[in-house]
């Protein structure tokens, strides 16, 4: 055998990487506990929970008045209607006292706490005081000018999932919602070892027979670009102890070790015959059916990934991209990431070496008949060839020939716009946040949308979404979701939860009563005020069958979620009104059970057979298998 050895086992790409990661833990590497201010770019390890609602209260949304709407109705500019100017003043930060009467007008600053007894804002463009009184120059509705508690963010609510990279926007909301400290996923250690004689550092005047150390710099902020930590562990010449010693060290001080060069089997290429003196299992593949990347040494050391890249820089980030990438991302507890492709027409013939998967660089040109792709025409030697090329075509290993005008797909280098896989519309539910969670843990990337179940069911008729999550119910057949639907969407069967009235613990004017009872006393005792839900709302039409046709004191007040509900009656603005039971627990109040409610989902037919919505009814029947169709999901 000569000093320039063969490889004796060149394998499949997909083979490759099978083994390797067969040898290897890809678990994330474990939880640290950050300060908000400092995880900008960090993973969320677990779920974050709304532990208060945005707003906390029912808030103005302008300066003005609070007031009832309806002793502003019939008010114009010619014909305006006077109020009483009450001598109270609410500004930010200033729990209102008392109760705002019939007639009467409170001056309130923007973002003051709505009094006890209003229902809407009058702006003071639309007002003007004189003598303690209040002159209405414009009616407004019940509910007009008001951020009803839990608008933004509700209680109990899953604000940000475990798998989410924390940007500026996340951050964001963490703050509102007064998170100090999250756990995030420790990001892998990586130690980038350059080695060869003729590897100089850049700054050092170049020398015959010299190249500078490009791999390392790209390398490390390659890692970083997948959420690693770089650690460069400088140049190491063709010196077998020196190499030992500092692969030694690189294994001990970081999660995975890159060496960039001496991958080859020649007399001077020293990095495999080094990483072979570890076993257990030590190497496991070397060289791959790959143009660029050949070469390529992967090893577990002390169940460490190591791994000896081809030293052309071409030949190392394509390698890097495809086997050390992914496992970077696995390892910080990172989203597999996306890629754009585009299709494009190739603009010449290109041959391919048959038996050797083919990444071809190229750059795309616009014509008149879409995009052309021209091959970049340098080796895995070029330094410039991946930095200047838009994307790559994958040719395969049993393909000799690209015919020019052939279409193919090409793979865009860099970030491209990431689109959701799952598009869900309609009403919230904690169980939805445990299911979407999942998907997340699956890679599959979800957007919400929280619009209530008649816009939910509407956005699916139209196509809009993937999946809608509705609770309607028929009051004539007393039917849920079913007799809403249409020929274009299929009703998937969903869960069940409880939805009764809440108040506060203790009350009694309504311990121990029946709600018939309750709505019989509401109706006749205007001191008991209720807090109603949106129209649309699955709660809404429940809420009206049970008051058959009756309109109690605080009917008018309509926020559009369970959590505003139940912080009107926390914080007595309501006495009592129609929830879930779910967040009659977070608020520790009072349920009294009246239904038990379907939450399903419609699905527009065309869209399941999408591989994302498959996924996403599978966990769905998962679910039901082991909790009999109940969920309890706080």
């Amino acid at each position: 055998m000569s000093d320039q050895e063969q490889f004796l086992d060149v394998i499949d790409r997909d083979e490759a990487e099978r083994r390797f990661r067969s040898a290897l833990n890809l678990q994330p590497l474990g939880i640290e506990r950050l300060a908000v201010r400092d995880s900008l770019g960090r993973v969320l390890a677990a779920n974050v929970l709304a532990q208060v609602d945005v707003p906390s209260f029912d808030r103005s949304n302008f300066d003005g008045y609070a007031v009832q709407a309806a002793d502003t109705f019939g008010a114009s500019e010619v014909y305006p209607k006077i109020i009483q100017l009450s001598h109270q003043s609410i500004e930010a930060s200033v729990e209102p006292t008392g109760v705002l009467q019939s007639g009467q007008a409170i001056t309130i600053a923007t973002g003051g706490m709505l009094p006890r007894g209003a229902d809407a804002v009058l702006m003071v463009e639309h007002a003007e005081e004189r003598s303690g009184v209040v002159q209405v120059r414009r009616a407004v509705t019940p509910g007009f000018g008001i951020s009803f508690a839990g608008t933004d963010i509700a209680i109990g609510e899953t604000v940000l999932l475990a798998g989410t990279l924390l940007t500026s926007r996340e951050t964001g909301v963490l703050a509102a919602i007064g998170i100090e400290f999250v756990d995030v996923w420790r990001q892998p250690r990586v130690t980038i070892l350059s080695t060869g004689n003729e590897i100089i550092s850049p700054g050092t005047p170049m020398r015959p027979a010299a190249v500078y150390d490009s791999n390392s710099q790209v390398l490390a902020d390659a890692v970083r670009e997948q959420g690693g930590i770089p650690i460069l562990g400088g140049i190491i010449r063709d010196n077998t102890d020196e190499l030992r010693s500092a692969l030694h060290k690189a294994i001990e001080d970081s999660d995975v070790v890159l060496l960039s060069g001496g991958t080859s089997k020649g007399k001077g290429d020293l990095c495999y015959r080094v990483v072979a003196e570890w076993k257990d299992p030590g190497i496991v593949v070397h060289g791959v059916a790959l143009k660029p990347g050949k070469p390529i040494c992967m090893a577990v050391i002390a169940s460490k990934p190591v791994v000896i890249l081809p030293g052309f820089p071409t030949s190392a980030i394509f390698t890097f991209h495809e086997f050390i990438a992914p496992i970077l991302r696995l390892l910080g507890g990172r989203q597999r990431e996306s890629h754009e492709t585009l299709t494009a027409s190739m603009a010449i013939k290109t041959n391919s070496e048959v038996g050797r998967t083919e990444y071809l660089l190229v750059g795309l040109i616009k014509t008149d008949k879409g995009l052309s792709a021209f091959p970049m025409g340098k080796g895995s030697g070029s330094v410039t060839a991946f930095s200047r090329a838009d994307g790559f075509v994958t040719i395969p290993r049993h393909t000799e020939i690209v015919a020019a005008g052939e279409q193919v797909q090409v793979r865009l280098i860099g970030r491209g716009l990431e689109l959701a896989d799952l598009v869900v519309i309609g009403s919230h539910c904690v169980q939805l946040d445990l299911l979407l969670t999942q998907l997340q843990q699956r890679s599959v990337r979800s957007k919400f949308l929280a619009v209530g179940s008649t816009a939910g069911l509407m956005a699916a008729k139209r196509g809009e979404c993937d999946v809608a999550g509705i609770h309607l119910l028929d009051p004539l057949t007393g039917t849920y979701n079913s007799p809403f639907l249409n020929d274009s969407v299929t009703l998937v069967e969903g869960y069940v939860r409880s939805q009764g009235i809440v108040f506060r613990r203790g009350d009694e004017r309504f311990e121990g009563r029946t709600a018939a009872e309750i709505v019989a006393e509401a109706n006749r005792d205007s001191s008991i005020v209720m807090v109603n839900r949106n129209q649309g709302s699955g709660t809404r039409i429940l809420i009206d069958r049970v008051l058959a046709g009756t309109k109690p004191s605080g009917y008018a007040v309509q926020p559009n979620n369970h959590s505003a509900v139940s912080a009107a009656i926390v914080q007595h603005r309501a006495d009592w009104g129609i929830a879930i039971e779910a967040i009659a627990r977070w608020n520790n109040l009072a349920f009294l059970p009246i239904q038990e409610e379907h939450y399903d989902f419609a699905i527009p037919n065309d869209r399941l057979d999408r591989p994302a919505v498959q996924e996403f009814i599978a966990l769905l029947s998962a679910m039901q298998k082991t909790s009999n169709r109940k969920t309890e999901p706080l």
